[in-house]
Parts: C-alpha cells; sequence; structure tokens
C-alpha cells in the first residue's frame, strides 16, 4: 500500500494513547506457543510505527529457519493496519524496508484520507481483533458457506497468498502428514521439551498457553492436535470427538524467503479476523510445516509450485479461550 491522492500525511503526531492503542492490537494476534515474538517502535515524530521481531523470543527447535517467527509478526502488522483504520487512519505498509537491519520487518506511516474518502475498509474487522482465539475444540460437521469460502480467498489474496479449501482427497492426505509430523515431533526431547516450556497451568502470565486454552485430544484420532504436554499427555482435558472430516485451508506462496513468511502472517490474520467476524472458530495444524520432508509433500502437485506456509482448521464451534498478553508497555518504545 502506497500513498496516492486520496491520503495526505498526519500532520500531527500520533498521541501516546492511539500508539498503545495499536500495539494492544498488534499485540492480540496469535503466534507459535504465544510466544509474541514482535516490538512495536514510534519514530522521533510519531507518525509512523517500526515493527521489529524479538529473536530473544523466538522458538528455536520448533521453527529453526525463523519462518513461523516472521508469520507471527507479519499477523501483528494486520492487527496494527486494522486498529489504524478504527481510528480513521491508513497504514501505508513498507515491508522489509532495511535490508540492513534484519530485525526491522515492516514500517507504517499513517495517512489521513481525504474528508470525502469514506470509512476505511478494514475498520469493520476490529472487533474481530479481540474475539478472535484459537478453538483447539471439536467443531460441528457443518460446511462453511461457499460464499463465505469465497470471501476468505479473496482476503487471503489482498496480502498476495493463495488459501485453498480442500476436497476431501487432499484433506485426508494432509491429516496423514500432520500426524506423520507429530508422531516425529514426539520421538524428539528437544521440540518436546520446548513446547512444555511455553504451558502455562499457572495463572498469571504474560505469554504461553495456558491450560484451558490446551482443548482435548481427538478421541478417534481424525484430527492430529498438538500435544503440548508430552506424548503420553498430562493436565489436559479429556479426549474428545472431533469433526470426521475437518475443514483444512492451506496458505501459500510462490516464493519462500522472509517476504512470503511476513504476507502470510497477513494473509491468516486477515483471514481468520474475517471468519471470526462470522462466527468461525479456527485453529493452526502447523506440526507438518515444520519438518522439511513434510512440508514439501504438502504441496498440491496439481496446482504446480509453491510453498504451503500454513494450515488452518475452520469450522463452528465453541470459541477458544483466550491467551495472556505482554504488557503494552514491554512491546511498544515510544521515541
Amino acid at each position: 500500500m502506497t500513498e496516492n491522492t486520496h491520503t495526505a500525511a498526519v500532520r500531527d503526531a500520533l498521541t501516546p494513547d492511539q500508539l498503545a492503542f495499536l500495539a494492544a492490537a498488534g499485540g492480540a494476534a496469535p503466534s507459535l506457543h504465544n510466544s509474541q515474538p514482535w516490538r512495536f517502535r514510534a519514530t522521533g515524530d510519531r507518525r509512523a510505527l517500526l515493527v521489529l521481531r524479538d529473536p530473544s523470543r523466538a522458538v528455536p527447535a520448533t521453527d529453526p529457519t525463523g519462518r513461523a517467527l516472521h508469520v507471527s509478526v507479519g499477523a501483528a502488522v494486520l492487527n496494527l493496519r486494522v486498529a489504524a483504520a478504527a481510528l480513521g487512519v491508513e497504514a501505508q505498509l513498507h515491508l522489509l524496508p532495511d535490508p540492513q537491519q534484519l530485525d526491522l520487518l515492516a514500517r507504517l506511516d499513517f495517512a489521513r484520507p481525504e474528508p470525502d474518502a469514506g470509512p476505511l475498509p478494514d475498520a469493520e474487522l476490529y472487533p474481530a481483533v479481540a474475539e478472535r482465539h484459537t478453538s483447539r475444540q471439536p467443531f460441528a460437521n457443518r460446511d462453511v458457506p461457499e460464499q463465505l469460502v469465497g470471501e476468505l480467498m479473496a482476503a487471503a489474496d489482498h496480502e498476495g497468498v493463495v488459501l485453498a479449501m480442500l476436497e476431501e482427497y487432499e484433506t485426508r492426505r494432509v491429516l496423514a502428514l500432520t500426524a506423520d509430523a507429530e508422531r516425529r515431533t514426539a520421538a524428539d526431547a528437544a521440540r518436546e521439551a520446548e513446547a512444555r516450556s511455553w504451558v502455562r497451568l499457572e495463572a498469571p502470565a504474560t505469554d504461553g498457553i495456558p491450560a484451558e486454552a490446551l482443548g482435548p485430544l481427538d478421541h478417534d484420532a481424525h484430527v492430529p492436535v498438538r500435544s503440548f504436554t508430552g506424548h503420553p499427555p498430562t493436565s489436559v482435558p479429556r479426549s474428545a470427538h472431533f469433526e470426521a472430516l475437518p475443514q483444512l485451508a492451506t496458505f501459500t506462496t510462490a516464493h519462500d524467503d522472509r517476504s512470503a513468511w511476513v504476507r502470510t502472517g497477513m494473509a491468516l490474520e486477515r483471514v481468520w479476523l474475517l471468519a471470526t467476524a462470522h462466527g468461525l472458530r479456527a485453529s493452526v495444524l502447523h506440526q507438518a510445516v515444520e519438518w522439511p520432508d513434510t512440508r514439501w509433500q504438502l504441496r498440491d502437485p496439481e496446482t504446480g509450485p509453491g510453498y504451503v506456509q500454513i494450515i488452518l482448521r475452520l469450522g463452528y464451534g465453541p470459541a477458544g479461550a483466550a491467551t495472556p498478553r505482554r504488557p503494552v508497555a514491554e512491546i511498544l518504545q515510544l521515541s
């Protein structure tokens, strides 16, 4: 998004309260293990916001390349754009603006629309920022309407990412790859220990996954939900009967670089917010993209080359539990 004749630079600096409003929305984004690997820094004139990765919050055993970290920060960027729209401000995105600063993943310059431009379209997504939660609960055997599927695909395309809703054969193939990846993770002591380190069984916490957000495992093993507390799992709800054939969507990019990863995060969050606004729940099946060979096999050979970045499970069911968030004062720096 670049400045055009319909916008003008913000004349007045954003106030600390406005910047805190933006940072709170950015900090509500999804992230691997709820690690929240982002920082936000206002520029000296407070007319722009720098979005940085926080390497100290990486998940290196599970995400050695930092791909998932970039996806997480991309989701935060989308939330910042949505929150800016709710303030009546357009956020002009500059992705990876300085190759010499690897931690700097995005810059958002704020601009005011012309008075007759009408409301900013992203503003309607803002209420979903607080409502969006990962739901690791069973979903109903109810299809997502075709019209909504089209809207979700268009939302991903808006960020340059291809979303595909999988048919039955592809769904079963992806589930098998996910189950295989989960079994391999169970045999990897470092990954098992890392996942457990992000579980927060005692309150209060500002990150990680509380017990109420873990969800049950699938009694019939149709849906290979991640076990965060080991194999066999401990301190989690009893198993439950999940949907027989979950509705899965893949996010695919033409390239597999840092820009594609951040764009995937923006697409994921745009789709997730839109889904939330329509009463859909979602959870990420991330296991198969964590192993290079199973991730390669996720590609649909009929659609040509591409890189699957995320698998999202969608459906109608109970809302997921809220997860803890870092205080704004920890993630926002005012120059």
